[in-house]
């Protein structure tokens, strides 16, 4: 009778298959580790501490008695896809019993949970350190308050378009909420400029501040965040708040000398004269920069940003028709290879010459939006024959999905 061959279980024991699966840096490759057998299933849904989890009751459940030692969940929705009910306010009743210990939540475009699963998230969540809700749109002052009072070391709060909260929830984190870092307001209309200033009493160190769209914010209330978090602020969002000016960027050359990404595109009055004072303070740092639609900008302050911006990597110029071909002849006598991946330039002045100066000196572009620039289209391009990087997409037309996933990505 033939000896059967020996299995590697009988020679392995748990802490030595633990050490293999450590070695697994790949989420794939830790995955097909727990297809080997049961013993090995059950040794890698222990160790597991991220997931992410498509929407249904049934299998939330059992993915959350498989995996209890997580520490990062996402249950995130597709914007573009409408799943009913999707992730309810129950789902986060077993979230809260299951996992304890969870750390980072992301329930983003979450349309059917409301101020009670946020209750249940406060309640049961007391290690949470990122949440993001945004486009949760049944989410309350009331909803937060718990949050805030249960989960008093969290550092990351993301609410883009909740556009019932107020200022008293800004409140509510001040009084709780020490540790914040990064707070996301986009399209949050009913925020004010009293509530950043409520705001600016309590955490010192935020990191990343996001209030695009909210139109009742202005100078005021992003001056107190600035005075009081400036060396700490990396990334700067404003779109579109049309009450910002000059003032919030002349603080933000003064105070913030790590500044990373700055959003001021659709703030109409700011000018020359600030933007330069930021790049001169902190251009050396900034990665992304959008800018579309300052209809007062011209070549003096964009030349400023590329002979000094030696890290920049996306820029967005859209609609400033000021600009022309004087701001990119700095490229030829830079001192340095320029890092430009993403240029959005629709509307602007610029010609021929200048889209073959950007050719020339930015080896790295992945994406250059030329929609309705006057000077071009898209025959004389081709006849130009200019040649971008392989692989670098020349928009002349694109849809609004793409400069959407542009604008995720970069800005």
């Amino acid at each position: 009778m033939e000896e059967s061959a020996p299995c590697i279980n009988d020679f392995l024991t748990d802490d030595e298959l633990l050490t293999i699966l450590s070695k697994l840096e790949r989420q794939d490759e830790k995955d097909w580790f727990g297809l080997v057998c049961k013993r090995w299933c059950k040794i890698q849904s222990a160790e597991r501490r991220r997931l992410c989890v498509p929407p249904g009751p049934a299998r939330l459940r059992r993915l959350l008695a498989r995996f209890s030692r997580l520490t990062h969940l996402d249950m995130s929705q597709s914007l573009s896809r409408s799943f009913y009910p999707g992730v309810t306010d129950s789902d986060l009743d077993s979230v809260a019993d299951s996992v304890p210990h969870l750390r980072l939540l992301h329930l983003k475009n979450c349309k059917a949970i409301s101020d009670a699963g946020l209750a249940a998230i406060g309640n049961g969540l007391p290690s949470l350190e990122s949440l993001d809700v945004s486009n949760c749109r049944k989410l309350t002052d009331k909803g937060f308050a718990a949050v805030a009072s249960g989960c008093r070391n969290l550092r990351s709060l993301y609410l883009t378009g909740c556009r019932l909260v107020t200022d008293s929830l800004l409140q509510t984190l001040f009084e709780n909420c020490l540790k914040l870092e990064e707070l996301g307001l986009a399209s949050c209309f009913k925020i004010t400029d009293s509530g950043l200033t409520h705001l600016s009493e309590g955490p010192r160190n935020i990191r990343t501040i996001d209030v695009s769209k909210c139109t009742n914010v202005g100078d005021l209330g992003v001056g107190k965040i600035i005075s009081t978090s400036g060396e700490s602020l990396v990334s700067v969002k404003l779109l579109d708040c049309s009450k910002v000016t000059d003032v919030t960027v002349f603080a933000l050359a003064k105070s913030c000398p790590n500044l990373e990404v700055l959003v001021i595109g659709g703030c109409s009055d700011v000018t020359d004269e600030s933007l330069r004072a930021v790049i001169s303070s902190c251009g050396k740092n900034i990665r992304s920069l959008r800018l579309n639609s300052c209809e007062k900008l011209t070549d003096l302050s964009l030349n400023s940003v590329i002979s000094n911006c030696e890290n920049l990597v996306a820029l967005d110029i859209g609609c400033c028709d000021k600009v022309t071909d004087i701001t990119f002849k700095t490229l030829i006598t830079n001192d340095f290879v320029s890092k430009l991946k993403v240029l959005k330039a629709s509307r602007v002045g610029f010609t021929l010459m200048g889209v073959h100066i950007i050719s020339e000196f930015c080896k790295g572009m992945e994406y250059i939006d030329l929609r309705s620039c006057p000077h071009i289209s898209r025959f004389v391009y081709d006849i130009a024959d200019i040649r971008f990087p392989r692989g670098c997409k020349v928009n002349f037309d694109s849809t609004l999905s793409d400069t959407e996933t542009m604008d995720e990505m970069y800005f």
